[in-house]
């Protein structure tokens, strides 16, 4: 049996018990503590913590998210981190909202409901849960690849409104071993496993400032979830949504978006193409990379929340934006996915 060490975690005042097989991360979840995470692996940086003292050792990581010189001096990816000691653990990012307020983690068998194309490359994948699921709009889950240990994971597009049915948009990579069950193999009726809710890019209720929503790709999914839980609750904050697409073609779910925003005060909609406008008629449409967009449109992103989901790219490019205009770090919310480019497909 592996020995069990002691964590704590500053400036918090936090602590728990972790064997010396758990990764610091998952321990963490499982106790009810949920730490700032993005994708759980060693690719991102979300999880970047400093060791004051005890004996650390880290799985395979990706120098991007925490190089040789911060390892060096004591930096450490809790996504990836084994204790061999009692430990204290300065957190550099936490949302006290979030450390011990979170959603359980949960596991549960759900049954394919639809399979429905809604682009050239992304699908809505629908299920039915075994039982009501909890999650907060904005948050994730990991599903099982059917027949082997491994996941990708998924943001919800669907609220509390229905705990019980799930909608995901997925994006088809070529070889990418989830999305390729989708064309055919993966079939209504079928059951998968799901385990979360993961991600710290959730609406936080109780807030007043504007929210500007800034999506590509399947990133519609977490925005979607998070517009229908503004409607649900009768919020007044203005919203403006920016959505990065390449051509009028790849643009979905509009009449949908259409009618949650006559219900939410102050709501734009602006389709970003970045490379041809044809065929945009009748929408509100800027030709461009969503990033420049933004920066054309928002003179005053500091004084707004902003909620980014999308490629790994434009997550960067949107970060440096809001870096260079001086939006606090704790009006941005964000998770992070790796890409095929960076694992082994999704």
């Amino acid at each position: 049996m592996a020995d069990t060490h002691r964590i704590r975690f500053e400036p918090v005042d936090i602590e728990m018990d972790v064997t010396e097989d758990d990764k610091i991360l998952d321990a963490a979840f499982r106790q009810g503590i949920h730490l700032m995470h993005g994708c759980r692996e060693g690719q991102c940086s979300a999880c970047k913590s400093y060791v004051l003292e005890g004996d650390l050792q880290m799985e395979r990581y990706s120098t991007f998210a925490c190089n040789d010189a911060e390892v060096a001096e004591g930096y450490v990816l809790l996504c990836r981190a084994h204790a061999f000691s009692d430990c204290t653990i300065e957190l550099l990012n936490f949302d006290e909202e979030e450390l011990l307020g979170g959603v359980p983690i949960q596991t549960l068998s759900a049954r394919v409901e639809a399979i429905e194309p809604v682009t050239r490359d992304i699908v809505s994948l629908r299920l039915k849960a075994e039982r009501a699921f909890e999650f907060k709009p904005g948050q994730y889950v990991d599903i099982t690849i059917p027949g082997t240990d491994d996941h990708r994971s998924f943001s919800m597009a669907t609220t509390q409104s229905t705990p019980d049915e799930l909608e995901f948009l997925i994006k088809k990579y070529p070889g990418g071993r989830f999305s390729a069950l989708l064309d055919g193999e993966l079939a209504v009726g079928d059951e998968l496993s799901l385990t979360g809710p993961y991600g710290s890019s959730t609406l936080k209720d109780g807030h007043v400032l504007p929210v500007v929503c800034v999506a590509g790709g399947a990133g519609m999914a977490p925005i979607l979830s998070i517009l229908r839980h503004l409607r649900e609750t009768g919020s007044t904050r203005p919203v403006r949504f920016y959505y990065g697409a390449r051509t009028a073609a790849d643009l979905f779910y509009l009449d949908a978006i259409q009618e949650l925003g006559a219900e939410l005060a102050g709501f734009e909609f602006v389709a970003c193409l970045s490379e041809s406008a044809a065929g945009s008629d009748g929408l509100v449409v800027e030709e461009g990379n969503v990033t420049d967009i933004v920066e054309r449109r928002e003179a005053e992103l500091h004084r707004s929340e902003v909620y980014l989901c999308g490629p790994p790219p434009m997550v960067d490019a949107a970060l440096a934006l809001l870096e260079a205009t001086n939006v606090p770090k704790d009006q941005v919310f964000y998770d992070k996915f790796t890409s095929p480019a960076t694992t082994d497909g999704v």
